[in-house]
């Protein structure tokens, strides 16, 4: 892809759009632990729309791109929540390979889904946590210890799994889990950041080799990642995601919890637009 093309890439004029987005991607990948991608992949996807990429492009290139970009982000995000002692390195440690099997396998059932699977699997997901957070039911639990041995590599490799589908670093069901287990929320903020390095390196090298050879993809991509994308929204949200993080742990369980679930109703409205209306 030559320069020239690049330059003239509707999303390089899109750039501040983007930019801004990384800001608000970093910010809230410290505050939730939900690497952004809650962010990255609608305004992404209707970026993309709006050049005029085909909806069954969009989508995975959304999804693809957004996990590349949560890999500085995440990174950057969990340092800060290491700092403060609020990342649970043992949870992290059991579930690295099976996460990672997860992202593979998730990666590669991205290459033929249809566009609609994408956002059924995020909103269904994101409905449950919401009412969680916001109702403040807490007695919504599983038990007292999370489990260990082939159940916990299990639920490592679904989370892998399904974050490969959505595109969101794993946070936001790592937040689900463990708070469904009794974990203080900012435990599991912290720990979602590093488990979001563990989903979004690999989730990012399949949707790239999953994309390859696929046509009508946008210009500066490579397979399911756009380039150009990463270079105006990765740089910011790196930046950002310390700021978010030290937010984080200013803020009181409660607020945070409501903050969370009110971020959720957001992006669950705007994806039930997107499949209700195809806006």
């Amino acid at each position: 892809m030559s320069l020239s093309t690049l330059l003239h890439s509707d999303l390089v004029w899109l750039a501040p759009a983007l930019a801004l987005a990384g800001v608000a991607t970093g910010v809230l990948a410290g505050l939730f632990g939900v690497g952004g991608g809650a962010i990255i992949v609608p305004v992404l996807y209707q970026t993309l729309r709006f050049t005029g990429v085909a909806d069954e492009i969009a989508m995975p290139v959304s999804v693809g791109t957004s996990l590349a970009v949560i890999v500085p982000t995440s990174i950057a995000s969990a340092r800060t929540h290491f700092e403060k002692g609020a990342v649970d390195m043992a949870t992290i440690r059991r579930w690295a390979i099976p996460v990672i099997l997860g992202v593979a396998l998730g990666a590669a059932i991205a290459r033929n889904a249809p566009a609609a699977l994408f956002k059924i699997v995020f909103v269904g997901i994101s409905i449950f946590t919401a009412v969680r957070m916001l109702g403040g039911y807490t007695d919504w639990k599983l038990g007292e210890t999370p489990p260990k041995g082939p159940l916990s590599w299990t639920v490592g490799g679904a989370i892998g799994l399904l974050s490969a589908l959505m595109g969101v670093g794993g946070g936001q069901l790592v937040n689900l889990y463990m708070s469904l287990y009794g974990a203080p929320i900012h435990l599991a903020v912290g720990t979602a950041a590093g488990v979001g390095a563990l989903v979004s390196a690999p989730g990012a090298i399949g949707y790239a080799l999953a994309g390859l050879g696929k046509d009508g993809m946008p210009p500066g991509s490579i397979g399911f990642v756009s380039l150009v994308g990463f270079a105006f929204i990765a740089p910011m949200a790196a930046l950002a995601a310390p700021y978010g993080a030290r937010l984080a742990h200013k803020w009181s369980k409660r607020r945070l919890e409501l903050a969370f679930g009110f971020f959720l109703l957001v992006v669950i409205a705007r994806f039930l637009a997107s499949l209700i209306f195809r806006v």
